[in-house]
């Protein structure tokens, strides 16, 4: 039954295909394409796609791109927005069909005598060329391995999806036939063959080990060794995304999200409301060793995050939130569950890091980079690298934004982007090697400086004088502002001195000295977390332990004098000692009181500098009094 009339034009509509969330339609009309939302009143968006008539689109739910081809001989990529990707050469004929994989990888595309399968950025795979005049239509099997053609001598054709590569360190997996993957190790040119029962429809290398589904089956291998995976049964054959970490893997098929060890034993399943696993993909979802994060397709703002052992949400159940819609997440690979850190990039192309704990206080999010078209965590140790427009980025140490802002410039690694062409997209970063395609297809391979990741592993392991003897030898600014911001965030105040004074932040080293002279060990905590610019944190140590003229005292130097007072009168005492200080401020800048509360209690009081000065010696002495009576070990003011 006919529902409606979405729209009318004087030319014929060759084609049309839904919107990835069913509230819009495109279609052709001549050499325009249309996207008609359902909505009467909302915006159509209408552009000139092509110089010839168009007779094919295509609209992927999972990675929102749009194809359309025509009779001037050419494909073409176009993000939901209608701004080009790809153009493609002209064919000899006009295309006639096109059609995406489910999982919005690949795409085919038929015209007279050919049959071409590509990529999702546009560039060719592989070109056939089967004698079946014109290919009219192209359907893909539900697995994405399989391609049926509807061709115009009356025959149908069948194709299968062969030759697909993984590569991790010295091992190059190839899928050779349907059920057959060989494995070639680099260093000896040894050969493996992988025979399997069924179809292969999705695989994975990563982590030492082999991750492949087949429309039955799971196989884990070890790449030490091949003649004997472990085999377990699916609940549902049809795997769409295999990810990997270090300690486990994650399976998404139509019935949900599965985590396994590499011993093939099921951990948890995470679930959300309104949760759709059939437009998940490597972009939206991500796994480290204690955590999954899945970004929301009905909001795109949100990320859920789950804890990879319970399947359940993290921290206090709330989910990350961000004022733009996400396109990319990843979490960082290494560290402990309580560092855990997310990346990612919203539709302005801003990138932004956050920690993925959340319990009770929203968490700060950070923005690192602008205009970021793809990002990658390395696998041994949290530096994380990007394509920010034209410079490639590495970001040695990403948590500098939450130590010491000011340094993050010269923590970072930049290089000329401009060797990768248009769209590149970062492949993989495992160790200190960064795999970048071109968007010809091309693989360019680049190796960072390996120091990083040592210094890394130095300071995980709190090997800090061996850290501060690498730093001496490299002899770098970069190593050694790493090495200050990681200091400082682990409190070794020891080591970040010396590594300020190597990149010549003196004020910063003078700073460091005076936390050394401060009496108690909760003040050199407080002033420390006042170093990294957490100054919420720092008034709540002192507070906890009692020292409320110092967390007085730390509004008064932040200029914060409502938080002062405010401090002030709900502890009652020192009111007197703001008002003198607010007295002063307003006078060495020759201006009035306007605030109605320092009036209020200003009224009948007189200011006596020299009782303010026996309190406040009287507040130093006791807490120097009761910080030698509890003993601290010798080094309490240096590391905490």
């Amino acid at each position: 039954m006919l529902r409606s009339t979405l729209a009318q034009q004087g030319t014929p509509v060759y084609s049309v295909a839904w919107g990835p969330d069913s509230e819009k339609v495109l279609y052709t009309a001549g050499k325009q394409l249309i996207i008609k939302p359902l909505q009467p009143n909302a915006k159509v968006l209408q552009w000139k796609a092509h110089d010839g008539i168009i007779l094919k689109v295509d609209w992927n739910s999972v990675n929102d791109l749009i194809l359309s081809a025509g009779e001037d001989c050419k494909y073409k990529v176009w993000d939901s927005y209608g701004r080009p990707l790809y153009n493609s050469q002209p064919h000899e004929h006009p295309i006639t069909s096109l059609a995406w994989a489910p999982d919005g990888e690949l795409f085919a595309v038929g015209s007279f005598h050919t049959l071409r399968l590509c990529d999702k950025t546009g560039w060719s795979y592989a070109l056939e060329k089967p004698n079946t005049g014109s290919i009219f239509n192209i359907a893909w099997s539900i697995d994405g391995t399989q391609i049926a053609g509807a061709c115009g001598n009356g025959h149908v054709v069948f194709a299968h999806v062969v030759e697909q590569r993984w590569e991790w360190k010295n091992f190059q997996v190839t899928l050779t036939k349907r059920r057959t993957m060989q494995v070639r190790n680099v260093l000896n040119d040894a050969v493996d063959l992988l025979e399997f029962r069924d179809r292969v429809i999705k695989a994975s290398l990563n982590y030492a080990h082999l991750v492949v589904s087949t429309s039955l089956q799971c196989y884990v291998f070890s790449t030490k060794n091949w003649n004997t995976p472990l085999i377990f049964d699916l609940k549902e054959g049809t795997v769409s995304l295999i990810l990997q970490a270090e300690r486990h893997f994650l399976l998404v098929d139509g019935g949900g999200i599965y985590l396994y060890s590499y011993e093939g034993r099921f951990i948890s399943s995470p679930k959300f409301p309104g949760m759709r696993t059939d437009i998940l993909n490597a972009q939206t979802v991500s796994l480290s060793n204690d955590t999954i994060a899945i970004k929301d397709k009905a909001d795109e703002k949100i990320i859920f995050l789950f804890e990879a052992s319970t399947g359940k949400p993290l921290g206090d159940g709330k989910h990350l939130s961000h004022k733009n819609e996400i396109l990319e997440i990843a979490l960082d690979q290494k560290g402990l569950t309580n560092d855990r850190k997310i990346a990612f990039i919203d539709k302005n192309r801003d990138l932004y890091i956050t920690s993925v704990k959340r319990f009770g206080k929203e968490e700060q999010i950070i923005k690192l980079g602008t205009m970021v078209h793809t990002l990658a965590w390395c696998d041994t140790c949290n530096i994380l690298c990007g394509l920010q427009d034209t410079r490639f980025t590495v970001w040695y140490y990403p948590n500098t934004v939450y130590v010491d802002r000011d340094i993050l410039p010269k923590t970072l690694y930049e290089r000329d982007a401009s060797e990768f062409s248009k769209n590149p997209h970062i492949v993989s970063f495992v160790g200190n090697q960064v795999t970048i395609r071109r968007a010809d297809g091309s693989l360019v391979h680049i190796s960072i400086s390996p120091y990083p990741a040592i210094l890394h592993e130095y300071v995980s392991s709190s090997k800090w004088e061996d850290a501060v003897r690498l730093c001496r030898f490299v002899k770098e600014q970069t190593m050694w502002a790493c090495l200050a911001a990681m200091a400082v965030a682990n409190r070794d105040m020891i080591t970040a001195e010396i590594a300020y004074a190597a990149i010549g932040e003196i004020d910063k080293v003078q700073y460091i000295n005076s936390i050394k002279d401060l009496p108690s060990k909760e003040s050199k905590m407080a002033h420390i977390l006042l170093f990294s610019g957490n100054i919420q944190e720092a008034e709540i140590v002192l507070l906890q332990a009692g020292l409320v003229y110092q967390a007085i005292q730390i509004n008064i130097n932040l200029y914060n004098w409502e938080r002062a007072l405010e401090l002030a009168v709900k502890y009652k005492t020192h009111v007197d000692t703001v008002l003198a200080y607010r007295q002063k401020f307003l006078e060495t800048f020759g201006k009035q009181e306007t605030n109605e509360r320092y009036l209020q209690y200003a009224e009948g009081l007189q200011v006596d500098w020299e009782k303010i000065k026996a309190k406040i010696q009287m507040e130093i002495t006791k807490e120097r009094e009761r910080s030698s009576s509890s003993q601290p070990s010798r080094n309490t003011g240096l590391k905490l």
